[in-house]
């Protein structure tokens, strides 16, 4: 399908409920990838209208998460300042801000006959649905209050009486929905229930809501996770009943544990935003959440968002659900470290910027320690704990600066030597330098390796893992490495 330029209008309607969750994260991608791969507009609109579950400042927190991810919006909220603000000729774009739009075409569609007031109370819906499951039959509505009165519906709402609005089902028909992902799927009235698109307290549902506002913000794409797929033969039929042309359906399939369970809290992270307090870069998790059912049909896999918005495509997202997989982001983001810090392309002085968050005594040597630990972490995060022994050297087993085909004797040697050489440098303390150094020693002196920089890498980190000698020589400077290296020679006397 050719989208034409310029009129492609995706959007992103989260609820404020606490954060961005990491499908949610998806769902926005897929939505800006195809906004901006067309010339287009991506709206970020905001679904408030269940107050019990709103959470005060999550529109704030939500806003901030996209934008750090790079999701900037074009039209609908975003932030000016710490201030929530929008902009778009389609707003309100909060709608918690709409509820009169809502309820306004509620009414309209009462006196077309398309809907009515329901005054069931809770305690006649459960026993009917006790009833029905008892039966063995489906629980559903079973239109008592579709036939009332509207005078008399009337005089029990003047009365203060709470009642629903519900949309009538035509029955002895079939809805036909067409889905980008899915294909055609064709449901039967008989199979719905005449549904509430307004509550009793004036907010419309999830179904009245998100129908006007797609037609009224012309969205051509809904992007949106396939939870939502069983109501969508519920809104074509609100589409039909408003005289509204759909736009075209895309539900994504579910992120899954590895297990194969449904992603959620208690396998752990979710949120998009722990990802990064655990330091995870904001380009490695957007590039791994783009391959998270969508398949390039190429060997690439490492994508900037420029490459995806070029490459993206609506037409190779699998049905399956897509495993997420800690330890393939972990990959990602390893490389994306690696890449930025090997190259030292334009990321990364923001890259020595995050990793000043992990060093919070130490941010001036943050560039320092991020280039000599960054082929060996996978997040940033770990730079905290692998650091710990260049401003306190641990406390060590004295036989381990021992290499194990070498001999006290030899290490003493090659401690002593090594020192003393090292002692006598006035400048050029760098890293080819000291490693020229330390090969010397061993060629000079008929010793091996073994004798020289294992037990100088000992002495100086304390550590059965640690970077190299000369790494750790050139961090720590001339007197902390002289200092270790003495402490280590009188440790074997």
């Amino acid at each position: 399908m050719t989208i034409p330029k310029n009129n492609t209008r995706t959007r992103f309607a989260p609820s404020p409920t606490g954060y961005l969750h990491i499908g949610g994260l998806r769902t926005a991608l897929y939505a800006y990838l195809v906004a901006k791969q067309n010339g287009g507009v991506y709206i970020l609109r905001i679904e408030d209208t269940d107050q019990d579950r709103f959470v005060p400042g999550a529109v704030e927190k939500m806003i901030t998460a996209l934008d750090n991810f790079g999701l900037h919006s074009d039209e609908g909220v975003m932030l000016d300042g710490d201030k929530v603000t929008s902009r778009g000729d389609f707003g309100p774009y909060i709608q918690s801000e709409r509820i009169k739009i809502y309820q306004a075409i509620a009414e309209q569609l009462i006196a077309e006959n398309k809907a009515y007031y329901c005054f069931c109370t809770e305690t006649r819906l459960e026993e009917l649905r006790e009833t029905q499951r008892a039966n063995k039959q489906v629980p559903k509505y079973d239109g008592f209050c579709r036939n009332l009165d509207p005078l008399e519906a009337s005089k029990r709402l003047k009365t203060g009486e709470k009642a629903v609005i519900r949309y009538k089902i035509t029955p002895n028909e079939q809805v036909v929905c067409n889905d980008k992902i899915y294909g055609q799927i064709t449901v039967k009235t008989d199979d719905l229930d005449d549904f509430i698109i307004l509550k009793s307290d004036g907010f419309p549902t999830y179904h009245l809501a998100n129908v006007i506002d797609d037609h009224d913000m012309q969205t051509t794409h809904v992007i949106r996770g396939e939870e939502w797929l069983p109501s969508l033969p519920k809104h074509i039929l609100l589409y039909q009943g408003l005289g509204y042309t759909a736009p075209e359906f895309v539900h994504l399939p579910l992120l899954l544990n590895p297990d194969r369970s449904k992603l959620s809290k208690r396998q752990g992270d979710v949120a998009a935003e722990d990802f990064l307090q655990h330091g995870y870069l904001p380009q490695a998790l957007i590039n791994y959440v783009a391959l998270l059912g969508w398949n390039p049909g190429t060997e690439q896999e490492i994508f900037s968002i420029e490459e995806l918005i070029k490459a993206f495509s609506l037409d190779k997202i699998n049905k399956s659900g897509a495993i997420f997989d800690r330890q393939k982001l972990d990959w990602f983001n390893a490389e994306y470290i690696r890449q930025i810090v090997s190259s030292k392309n334009d990321q990364y002085q923001a890259l020595i910027n995050l990793s000043k968050k992990y060093l919070p005594q130490h941010e001036d040597r943050a560039e320092d320690v991020l280039k000599l630990f960054s082929s060996r972490i996978n997040k940033l995060e770990e730079l905290t704990e692998l650091s710990k022994f260049l401003w306190v050297l641990p406390e060590y087993d004295t036989t381990k600066l021992v290499f194990k085909k070498s001999t006290p004797e030899n290490t003493k040697k090659g401690l002593q030597l090594a020192q003393e050489k090292l002692a006598t440098i006035k400048e050029d303390w760098e890293l080819e330098n000291l490693n020229k150094i330390l090969l010397d020693i061993v060629s000079a002196n008929n010793l091996t390796p073994g004798d020289v920089f294992w037990p100088i890498r000992f002495a100086l980190s304390g550590l059965d893992k640690s970077p190299s000698p000369v790494e750790i020589l050139e961090f720590l400077g001339q007197e902390e490495s002289l200092k270790r290296l003495s402490l280590a020679q009188s440790k074997l006397v």
